[in-house]
């Protein structure tokens, strides 16, 4: 042991001195060395004729290869609250009920920020064309985020301690921010110091002095456009305020029954327009307070005889917006009847005489009408709506006939049903986006807007890193979203409806009674997808599997191929757990109860019992649909295999799912055993229990944990393919139960094999591997039933040990008060690898393989014996043969890899993708460059040329194949356990990625397994984020941080470094537009906007220093240095000082530009004058 220590250090050096070159020490790299001595010479031991470590492979990945953040947030902010709009910019802002923040320009321009306390976000005020925002939130702070970094940060933060803040306003061009408070007051905040002014205005002296009650909240606070000088206050109670700053007291009140939800102004400042509580809107004469000058009830029934309308649900918010060459929009949202229930949120738009009524799909949250100038003393010009839902954005075009809505270039679907499961591929073939691409772009809809994507602010980021990116998303309504993630974007490519498979139910009262879930009994449970090959396979909750093959062409399938398969696993009761006891053996199932009929129709279900007459039997849960099936390009139906109820019992959900192209194969397991399926030939190869795939012999047999006999296996095959089932020829079996199995292709070919309970001196013999040849069957009517049925003697269990929530995609082993009895009899199949190694030990050729793990820890290896590909794989039948356990671990087994001797991997092998509906000779060419199986890999005698990995829900081992040695072990963790692990390819070598439920994201190096990288990150803290945990290569990886929402990371350094450059642009230098011209007359007579000095009137000197304990003032991180602080190394100083040369480089830029201006406009100006003077120089004053 301590030699092996020693003698792996000089591997370590020889690593880090980076081969004679010279490089700086660093003990971290010794350190790494010395973990991964520790841990291997405490597990490992060198076999004769086993390469040790540091003469097998030379490892590069080290620990600077490895660091983590987050990259970007992608989908639909999750339960948004509020919204906000830059006009010049063109940015929109979203606030949610968790303190996010996000912000969206043009298509791939998102930013994800959080505020630390994760308060509601009450409110968002750009400072307009400034680059900043600032954010109210329910905790009664404020906050300054400056925007014109690629991370926005927070510059400023207040605090309010004594009062709540209900509303706040920022007029354009403006550095003064009113916020309006729950006891009715109103303070002032300058938003360059974050300091607020004494100047404020109280309650009491805003309404009249014989008011008796309190006005309530503050819910509206705006200034006149044409004077900035008056203030319009809005109470919650009905009454509105015209406050003068200047003389610090009210011009008008107007007085109104009803509770006020929003104020409204025409552009001119002559009037404005009120919401109310009884959904009736008021416009109100600012010099005629004494009632309005209008009310109406938008969706109130007008009564014939003069009487006040009915009243209706409150009018939330209405916005009124002029035009230079028509009527006013305005736009509400609430106010319908209270007789429309169950009528979905609509959207109001009155224009002129016409009132168009917009329904949502979900309540609305908030609206903004979108202008073409941010002047609030102009026309306005409105050209759409944006509409933000509780689970949408909807932009509406106002320009069109119809009010078409704009097409979303953001991925907002992602919840269009809910995720269940999810998988990432990076570095992907670079001919899949463009083909998902062509046959997804035919199932866009129609009747979008023709204009362009009103909010097109910012920049994409200038990234590096061009590998493409594919996401696969399953959801609970059986659908499968393929998504372009390249280049931290992402971009729905192509949808795949899983449910068009099946029969639907009309109505509830037609619901089948076989379904084994509540509700979503098409959701995908797992998928596995073959990017070479182009094969997806997808598993649903009703424990069905579908195969799918890409083509480009339609196809019109007239029958689906259907393939049932009867899997379970009967426990049967025993009288007393006594070891010693004689256990009774099960009588088999009779023929009839397990054979399918003989002549059925095509593609109905197959004759059982249903719940009237008696326990329901060979009945699957979803009816496969009888009518033609349309197929459009893209992914189309290969085949459907469904698992049918036994005797009453549901079937299982599946655990785990595996595809090799090469093979036709398809493989997947449930708490039952597993099933192998020829998908080319429609035919069911192989059904085992899990239990059948152990050895007594095995020396990693696991021993019984409870007083009970010893593991017997079952499952003993014979050659059938004579299909004589004489005594002589039968397979004995050393299992101590009767077991019955039956197999039927379409009635063509029947096997029955009984095996009978074995004499005392058949069970002293050593069990060899059980070798099964099975004929292929032949398709009949289109479908084909095979069915297994087996009994196994074992002790009653407390509960059903089968049963699999929806969102638990996997099982667990770990609870103390489970009992050992139930944990055997929960163990289920949690993972496969197709591979190409020995089989047998201390084997000199690798031929095809299946590695299985199960939940309890146990890696089985599967030998294949599979023909050539081709015709003669039609002909030949295929050999199955168990080579008993490799290896036992502690949990269930999550992933495993197969790696050469030099450390890469050898995935399984696949072929090149060819399209099923192209001609024959187009076919030809395609298999011509056909990738072949690669060449089996050979061994010499005594020596090891494969490792096999394999990672469990508590430990990594690395095996050498063929001897089976274990050569490295590493336990991941002792108090936890891990979700997901991955064997990933970084920086041109591979590891093992790990994530725990205690939120530590982890890497381990391979083959040596030692530890690279281990951060504490995010504690598994719903099972949505276990569900949708997964890693990628090159450092990526992903999961749904809320129902809505994909939050994307790296734990690849260099991905990190670069970051900033990869980031889009949030704040681009555009010149604000010219005010509006004020006109000759308007300007002789002061008939146009009034400007107001607000620092004479808000300043420290007008108006004092505010109460210190009003409010805190808390200098925020967003400067340059703290937001870089973080940061360190020579990179990281390099990228500020490049950061802020650059923002030096454009303020100066722009303030060159702007003297240019006024050098021209004071060039234009002496030209006019002197113009003017030589005109009217000689002429008397009456005759100007």
């Amino acid at each position: 042991m301590v030699a092996r220590s020693v003698c792996f250090l000089p591997s370590v050096a020889s690593v880090t001195g980076g081969g004679g070159n010279m490089k700086k020490f660093n003990i971290r790299k010794v350190l790494d060395g010395l973990t991964a001595a520790s841990s291997s010479s405490s597990s490992a031991t060198a076999q004769p004729g086993t390469p040790r470590e540091n003469d097998v492979v030379q490892e590069t990945l080290q620990s600077e290869h490895f660091q983590l953040c987050k990259t970007v947030r992608h989908g639909f902010p999750y339960q948004p609250s509020s919204m906000a709009f830059d006009p010049v910019q063109k940015i929109l802002a979203v606030g949610t009920q968790t303190g996010a923040l996000r912000l969206f320009g043009r298509a791939g321009v998102e930013c994800y920020c959080q505020h630390e306390s994760g308060a509601a976000v009450i409110q968002l005020q750009f400072l307009i064309n400034e680059g900043a925002l600032v954010s109210a939130l329910a905790d009664d702070s404020i906050h300054l985020w400056n925007l014109r970094q690629k991370i926005p940060a927070i510059l400023h933060s207040l605090k309010f301690n004594r009062e709540r803040i209900t509303y706040c306003h920022l007029p354009f061009q403006s550095k003064w921010l009113y916020i309006g408070s729950e006891r009715g007051n109103i303070h002032i905040v300058n938003v360059e110091s974050f300091t607020l002014s004494g100047y404020v205005i109280m309650w009491n002296k805003a309404i009249e002095l014989s008011t008796k009650t309190h006005p309530g909240p503050v819910v509206h606070i705006s200034d006149n456009p044409m004077d900035e000088g008056k203030l319009l206050i809005g109470f919650e109670c009905g009454v509105v305020v015209l406050w003068d700053l200047k003389s610090k007291k009210a011009d008008y009140r107007y007085n109104y029954d009803e509770a006020i939800h929003s104020v409204a102004w025409h552009h001119e400042g002559k009037q404005f327009v009120c919401s109310h509580s009884d959904g009736t809107l008021t416009t109100w004469n600012i010099r005629a307070p004494a009632k309005p000058a209008q009310i109406i009830t938008p969706h109130g029934k007008q009564p014939k005889d003069g009487k006040k309308p009915e009243p209706c649900k409150p009018i939330l918010k209405v916005e009124y917006k002029t035009t230079r060459a028509g009527d006013p929009f305005m736009v509400l949202s609430g106010g319908l009847s209270y007789d429309t229930v169950g009528r979905r949120a609509c959207l109001t738009v009155m224009h002129g005489k016409s009132t168009a009524v917009l329904e949502m799909d979900y309540p609305i949250v908030d609206f903004i009408t979108l202008c073409e100038t941010p002047y609030p003393n102009d026309f306005q010009e409105p050209y759409a709506v944006v509409v933000l839902l509780e689970k949408d954005l909807v932009v509406i075009d106002l320009g069109q006939i119809g009010y078409p809505i704009f097409e979303s270039p953001y991925p907002l679907s992602i919840h269009e049903s809910p995720v269940t499961c999810c998988e990432y591929f990076a570095d992907c073939p670079s001919e899949l986006i463009p083909a998902l691409y062509s046959v997804g772009s035919r199932q866009k809809r129609q009747g979008y807007s023709k204009k362009e994507w009103p909010i097109s602010g910012g920049n994409w980021g200038q990234g590096t890193q061009t590998y493409p990116e594919i996401i696969i998303t399953g959801h609970a309504d059986g659908s499968i979203k393929f998504w372009d993630a390249s280049a931290l974007m992402l971009q729905v490519l192509y949808k795949l409806k899983t449910a068009k498979v099946f029969e639907r139910a009309r109505g509830k009262e037609e619901k089948p009674s076989t379904d084994i879930v509540d509700e979503d009994p098409f959701a995908i449970q797992t998928l596995f997808w073959c990017p070479e090959s182009r094969m997806l396979c997808v598993a649903g909750v009703s424990a069905h599997v579908i195969i799918y093959r890409f083509s480009k062409q339609e196809a019109t399938t007239e029958v689906v191929q259907l393939l049932e398969v009867r899997m379970q696993c009967e426990f049967s009761e025993a009288d007393s757990p006594d070891p010693g006891g004689e256990q009774t053996p099960t009588l088999p199932t009779s023929a009839a109860s397990s054979s399918p009929q003989e002549a059925e129709p095509p593609n109905q279900l197959t004759a059982g019992v249903n719940s009237s007459e008696g326990a329901r039997d060979n009945i699957p849960c979803l009816q496969v649909r009888s009518s033609p099936l349309k197929q459009s390009p893209g992914y189309q139906v290969e085949l459907v295999v469904q698992l049918v109820w036994v005797s009453g019992e549901p079937p299982q959900q599946i655990t785990s799912l595996a595809v090799n192209s090469s093979f036709g194969l398809v493989v997947f397991g449930n708490s039952n055993g597993l099933a192998v399926v020829d998908y080319v030939q429609k035919t069911l190869l192989l059904n085992l229990g899990t239990s059948e795939l152990y050895s007594p012999s095995d020396p990693c047999q696991r021993q019984p944990r409870s007083p009970r006999k010893p593991r017997q296996p079952s499952g003993g095959f014979c050659d059938s393919n004579d299909g004589s089932n004489n005594s002589e020829d039968r397979c004995k079996s050393p299992t101590s139960a009767k077991m019955s199995r039956k197999i039927s292709s379409s009635g063509e070919q029947k096997l029955d094999l009984d095996v009978s309970a074995p004499d005392a001196e058949d069970r002293s013999h050593r069990w060899s591997p059980w070798l099964c040849k099975w004929p292929v069957g032949s398709m009949k009517n289109g479908k084909l039933a095979a069915r297994m049925t087996r009994k196994l003697n074992v002790h009653k269990t407390k509960s059903d040990p089968h049963r699999y929530g929806k969102d638990n995609a996997f099982t667990r082993s770990r609870s103390s008060s489970v009992t050992s009895i139930d944990r055997e009899s929960r163990e289920a199949i949690s993972s496969f690898y197709f591979c190409e190694s020995f089989p047998r030990k201390s084997g000199s050729l690798a031929s095809p393989c299946l590695l299985v793990g199960t939940t309890q820890g146990s890696v089985m290896m599967v030998a294949l014996s599979l023909q050539p590909g081709g015709d003669q794989k039609l002909q030949q039948p295929l050999n199955f043969a168990s080579c008993g356990t490799l290896v036992q671990l502690k949990g269930g087994i999550l992933t495993m890899a197969l790696l050469d001797a030099a450390g890469t991997m050898l995935p399984p092998s696949c072929e090149a993708w060819y399209d099923p509906n192209a001609s024959d000779e187009e076919k030809e060419k395609e298999k011509t460059r056909r990738r072949r199986p690669a060449t089996p890999p050979s061994s010499q005698e005594g020596q090891d040329s494969q490792f096999a990995v394999l990672c469990s829900e508590k430990q990594a081992n690395v095996l050498a194949m063929p001897s089976q040695t274990s050569i490295y072990k590493h336990n991941i963790t002792e108090t936890s356990f891990v979700l997901r692990a991955d064997v990933v390819q970084m920086a041109g070598a591979y590891c093992i990625a790990c994530f725990c439920a205690n939120g530590h994201i982890m890497t381990l190096s391979l083959p040596s397994l030692r530890p690279l990288l281990d951060i504490n990150y995010l504690p598994l803290t719903d099972m949505r984020i276990a569900r949708t945990f997964c890693f990628s290569n090159l450092g990526q990886a992903l999961y749904l941080t809320s129902p809505t929402e994909i939050q994307r990371i790296t734990y690849s350094q260099e991905t990190c470094d670069n970051l900033q450059e990869m980031l889009s642009e949030l704040f681009t230098p555009v010149e604000t537009p010219e005010a509006p011209n004020r006109g000759f007359f308007k300007g002789l007579f002061g008939g146009g906007a009034q400007s107001l000095d607000r620092e004479d009137l808000f300043g420290e000197t007008a108006a004092g220093k505010a109460s210190r304990s009003l409010a805190q003032h808390i200098p925020g991180p967003g400067s340059m240095e703290g937001m870089k602080g973080a940061a360190s190394g020579v990179v990281g100083d390099l990228a500020r000082a490049r950061v802020a040369l650059d923002e030096r480089g454009q303020k100066l830029g722009e303030l060159e530009e702007r003297t240019a201006a006024m050098m021209a406009s004071a060039e234009s100006f002496s030209k006019h004058a002197h113009d003017m003077m030589v005109k009217y120089k000689d002429k008397k004053w009456y005759q100007l």
